[in-house]
Formats: C-alpha cells, sequence, structure tokens
C-alpha cells in the first residue's frame, strides 16, 4: 500500500505544477509533452484525478488514526 501511496503522491504533485504552470504561464506542459486532445493526455488526467480521490482517502485515514 506505501507503493501505491507514493505514485499517487507523485501523479497529484505532477497535477499541481502542471496547474500552477498553466496558472502563472499559461503554459500546459502535458499538453505540451503528450499533444493537446491525445489519448495519452487524458490518460494523464484520469490518473492524476484517480491520485487525489486515492489521497482523499489516505488523508481521512490518517486523521481518523491519528
Amino acid at each position: 500500500m506505501e507503493t501505491l501511496q507514493k505514485i499517487c503522491l507523485v501523479l497529484t504533485i505532477v497535477g499541481a505544477l502542471n496547474w500552477g504552470l498553466i496558472g502563472i504561464l499559461d503554459f500546459n506542459l502535458v499538453s505540451t509533452i503528450f499533444g493537446s486532445g491525445t489519448m495519452l493526455e487524458k490518460l494523464v488526467y484520469i490518473l492524476v484525478g484517480l491520485a487525489g480521490i486515492i489521497n482523499i482517502g489516505i488523508l481521512f485515514n490518517h486523521i481518523e488514526n491519528a
């Protein structure tokens, strides 16, 4: 489970950095790397979204165990 948590954390960080670049520089790194509107771009966004959902579960589980 610890490996899954680390993977989710990395994906969430990637998503946050991408949103930061979009907000500050109007530059979408994911679109630049994978192309705009491609299936790979969609896959990255889906994986980042799933990682965020998993991180919410980890957060609440951590709070309950504290």
